[in-house]
């Protein structure tokens, strides 16, 4: 997702006066990840850091780059397989205390941008849209208590019952769900810090595993009833990925023993960084570095875009665990002002289970 957010500032600054701080997004990748956070005032998280429910549902001001993701692997009533994705990503263009009154609105404050991603897949079918917003005009923004992420007429937002609603409309196509948590945020890496290389670098992570969903979906004119389960990530930092990264493996699977597991994989000049995160059935939360599991990519598929590893094998000798999880039939690239591959798998061998795979920095 990091890759992504500095599409924002490259499109919504245009016609604003150079500042010598403005962020390059990711087209800045040759600064060092404490001189980009520190020249600009951003705080930068790191071990030792807490999240900190429900707080951290809503938006980080004094961080760079922020995302609330959501992917849902659903079922339709006639029994055929449905998957979705909201996105909803922000990007800080100066730093701001959480508990300083922001700018007036009617100033036109340029203090952050935000941009949303929507998609809709089925088996060689896919749909996908993106939005942007300028932050501090009420276009777009994010609330901790109650829970709300909106940009426009897209949004996210607590119920009085606990539940979840998700509400996105993109020309003829779009969802209406209830989500419902079913246990607490999974804190990934190091009690939330979640490193993303050898070097420290990293990000603040958690997780709701367990979301039941259920609604409608209409997409090709046509509205259908879904239910299905979701995975929901929050994640903010300052830090961009460092120079010799070249992009992102990344997978949530449901396992249909009751287990969960979160990999990826940073791909290097020299290797990859790999991290992730095993749930037990009862909720153990088990943080996995790269000595713990392997994770291969065994075949590829080209398309315009650009050619992916659609399937993968996933070990994790400790858990008993050698998987295949396979992409969905189709060409499931978003291709928005920084295209990236999104996708519901299927997973076989030692466990069988369904989830999302996110392939980032692939496209030609």
């Amino acid at each position: 997702m990091k890759w992504l957010v500095g599409a924002l500032a490259a499109l919504l600054l245009v016609g604003c006066e150079p500042q010598e701080d403005a962020p390059q997004g990711f087209a800045g990748l040759g600064q060092s990840f404490d001189a980009q956070a520190g020249q600009a005032g951003f705080a930068q998280p790191a071990p030792g850091d807490r999240i900190q429910l429900p707080r951290d549902l809503g938006p980080h001001p004094r961080y760079r780059i922020e995302w609330w993701y959501l992917t849902a692997n659903l079922t339709t009533a006639g029994g055929d397989p449905l998957g979705l994705q909201w996105t909803q990503f922000r990007q800080g263009l100066k730093p701001h205390p959480p508990d300083a009154d922001p700018p007036p609105p009617e100033t036109w404050p340029m203090q952050s941008v935000w941009m949303a991603h929507a998609a809709v897949s089925r088996p060689n079918d896919h749909h996908f849209t993106e939005r942007l917003a300028r932050g501090g005009i009420g276009h777009a923004g994010a609330t901790a208590a109650p829970f709300a992420v909106w940009l426009d007429d897209w949004s996210l937002t607590a119920t009085e019952d606990g539940d979840w609603r998700l509400h996105v409309q993109a020309g003829d196509w779009g969802y209406d769900l209830t989500l419902t948590p079913r246990s607490e945020a999974i804190h990934h890496g190091d009690h939330g810090f979640s490193a993303k290389s050898s070097s420290g670098e990293g990000s603040m992570y958690f997780s709701f595993v367990d979301l039941t969903i259920h609604g409608t979906v209409t997409v090709n004119g046509e509205t259908l009833d879904v239910q299905g389960s979701g995975w929901f990530d929050r994640e903010w930092s300052s830090q961009f990925l460092r120079s010799d990264q070249q992009g992102w493996d990344w997978m949530a699977l449901q396992l249909d023993s009751g287990e969960r597991v979160m990999a990826f994989r940073l791909r290097e000049e020299q290797g990859a960084f790999l991290a992730g995160t095993w749930i037990s059935a009862f909720g153990e939360v088990v943080p996995l570095t790269g000595d713990d599991f392997t994770l291969q990519p065994l075949e590829q598929q080209s398309f315009a875009t650009g050619t992916v590893p659609s399937r993968w094998r996933l070990t994790i000798p400790s858990r008993e665990v050698e998987i295949e999880v396979d992409a969905m039939a189709g060409n499931f690239w978003n291709t928005g002002l920084y295209p990236y591959w999104e996708s519901p798998v299927t997973v076989s061998g030692s466990h069988s289970g369904r989830g999302y795979l996110e392939l980032t920095g692939y496209a030609e």
